[in-house]
């Protein structure tokens, strides 16, 4: 690390201190004092070092835990089942993981994808069953007791457990910064949407994969996020930013170890069910094909405003309201322009002054696809937490973002309910707002963190670590040579431009 002086950076020139370093915990640290001064004894020190057990990862960790706790209670009014006057609307606890255990048949011990089809990848059919079944099993030997919650709340003793393991992964990676890791675990989004669907199964597992990249394990980050992929679709989109990255810094053995290792855990989980249940294994790509719009996308927004503009007849069709009807035509579009900021990553990664971090780039891509994507649905704010959070540590727009998402998740359900009840909670337009804040918000989350790559010295965490704590062989590797005669700088220029990875 350079030995340069760095704000926010203690004595020892190790540790991050927000209130130093972050202008928004500076100015909201006035209320209790200021910043922390320069003789003050700081948490985040080792405990052994000062005899304290009480450092800044236990703390966080312990925040996290009574986020986890009080999203089951805000969730349990649902938790036995019995949603009488839409309890599961008014009282914002709706969770798919209890509706599904009786829609897909589990309550009856139906075998997922072997006797009933499921709308998720495998490795989330596999979970669902490997909870479900034990669960149907015991109500057939204790009528007595409630499935429905037992299911649910195992579950969500599971899914808080791979949360925790998130947030320990956050700390691993940033030993140096562990205040900001209270980010994910303060996210009021972590506090409402935990336990909605299954989507921790996928994030667990593919901070795990960053976590073994980042410790130089090429094959085990590739079976991991593999294994993520399999359970839901987005992390196999990492490999991406991963290879581009690995191009840049003439490391392409590890980007394409860790691609096969993927390829080859996303086979391995798969075949067992595409092979003797193919129909019932194709379910979750047919329903994904023939989806039209779905609430509170881009492609939403752009409805109600053909809407708006003009109210649509057969004869004359607005081109949202044309695409909702032309799913194909919407399938392609919104493909291609996912592709399209792929391929602008990729070139970002390529142009950028000095090598981007991998979760700078890991972030965009996965917002880009939520961006573009005909499906937004509540709990997928989850995807984009872990990766926020390593790509720009920020408070003040990271808030601005939770609070737009609080405001879409009420709206939401305002939705819901006036769908249930044919008499609407309030007018469509206040939904649009919301769905509007979302995405505005995740597009200037984007664009700050586009800035960072053009503007280096804007990133903070280059600020506490030399290169890149989470690039695994990247971190400090110099540009390949080619990528030098490219851009038309030599080794000594390069050197200059870079002396970390000089």
């Amino acid at each position: 690390m350079s030995t340069q002086s760095t704000a926010g950076i203690d004595d020892a020139g190790t540790t991050d201190h927000p209130s130093r370093s972050d202008g928004f915990v500076r100015g909201v640290s006035e209320v209790i004092g200021g910043p922390l001064g320069d003789h003050a004894v700081a948490l985040d020190r080792p405990a052994g070092r000062e005899g304290r057990f009480w450092t800044a990862a236990r703390i966080v960790l312990a925040l996290v835990c009574l986020t986890l706790a009080l999203h089951w209670v805000q969730k349990s009014p649902c938790q036995d089942g019995a949603w009488q006057n839409n309890v599961q609307y008014t009282r914002l606890c709706y969770t798919d993981v209890l509706a599904l255990y009786y829609a897909e048949g589990l309550n009856e011990g139906k075998v997922p994808y072997a006797d009933h089809p499921v709308e998720y990848p495998v490795l989330t059919g596999y979970f669902m069953g490997a909870l479900g079944l034990p669960v149907h099993a015991l109500g057939v030997d204790d009528p007595g007791i409630n499935q429905g919650q037992w299911f649910y709340n195992l579950n969500a003793l599971v899914l808080s457990a791979l949360a925790v393991a998130t947030v320990a992964v956050i700390l691993a990676l940033r030993r140096r910064r562990p205040w900001d890791a209270a980010l994910f675990a303060l996210a009021p989004a972590l506090l409402l949407t935990t336990t909605v669907n299954w989507d921790f199964l996928a994030i667990g597992l593919a901070a795990f994969g960053l976590a073994a990249w980042a410790r130089r394990r090429p094959v085990l980050a590739g079976v991991l996020l593999g294994l993520a992929g399999s359970a839901k679709l987005w992390p196999l989109f990492l490999f991406w930013p991963i290879l581009v990255l690995a191009l840049r810094a003439a490391r392409l053995r590890a980007a394409l170890a860790a691609i096969a290792a993927g390829a080859v855990a996303l086979v391995v989980v798969n075949l067992p069910v595409a092979l003797p249940y193919q129909e019932n294994w194709y379910r979750f790509f047919e329903l994904n094909t023939t989806r039209p719009i779905d609430w509170g996308t881009l492609w939403y927004i752009g409805r109600y405003l053909d809407g708006k503009a003009s109210p649509p007849t057969p004869g004359n069709l607005g081109p949202f309201e044309w695409l909702n009807a032309n799913i194909p035509a919407l399938n392609t579009l919104s493909y291609a322009l996912f592709i399209l900021a792929c391929l602008s990553v990729g070139a970002l990664a390529l142009l950028a002054p000095r090598r981007p971090r991998l979760a700078q780039l890991a972030f965009l891509v996965v917002a880009a696809f939520l961006i573009f994507s005909k499906v937004w649905s509540q709990q997928f704010v989850l995807w984009l937490l872990p990766l926020a959070v390593l790509a720009r540590p920020r408070w003040g727009a990271f808030l601005a973002w939770q609070v737009a998402e609080v405001c879409y998740f009420a709206a939401f359900y305002g939705e819901l309910l006036g769908a249930a009840t044919s008499r609407p909670v309030f007018p469509e337009g206040v939904f649009v707002l919301a769905a509007s804040l979302r995405l505005i918000t995740v597009a200037v989350l984007c664009g700050f963190v586009i800035r960072d790559i053009l503007l280096p010295e804007r990133d903070v965490v280059r600020h506490t670590y030399a290169d890149d704590p989470d690039g695994g062989v990247l971190d400090g590797s110099p540009d390949a040579p080619w990528y030098l005669r490219w851009r038309g700088r030599s080794s000594t220029g390069a050197a200059a431009a870079d002396p970390v990875a000089a």
